[in-house]
């Protein structure tokens, strides 16, 4: 299950650096599917679009953090808990994406593939 920030989060910054996937963004901030990760050339989101790796997408929230679910692994084969959940100060904003709930053994391949496992 990939993680999603509600618009309770109060914007501190404070999950941004603890990712280890690099899923987490500033509000207004481009991301691309290459950065804190191994993959290069044409990759494939989770609705099925393919895009070039180092190319910028567009923000997935103007307002406040957000975190891209197709880099979200909720820390596994990383750590035992979320680290950006362990380091909110408001951590009720950090929720299960409830268009993106998946097992264990999904998120451990996205970490393989993320990381060229």
């Amino acid at each position: 299950m990939a993680l999603t920030i509600t618009d309770e989060c109060i914007n501190c910054g404070a999950c941004e650096p603890e990712c280890p996937n690099n899923a987490i963004y500033e509000a207004g901030a481009e991301w691309s599917m290459s950065e804190g990760t191994e993959l290069s050339g044409t990759v494939k989101l989770l609705d099925g679009t393919e895009i070039d790796a180092d190319e910028m997408q567009e923000p997935i929230s103007e307002e406040f953090y957000f975190i891209v679910p197709e880099k979200c692994t909720e820390c596994k084969g990383h750590y035992d808990e979320e680290q950006c959940i362990a380091a909110c100060p408001v951590p009720e904003c950090l929720v299960t994406h409830p268009e993106h709930e998946e097992d264990e053994d999904t998120l451990l391949e996205r970490k393989a593939y993320l990381h060229g496992e």
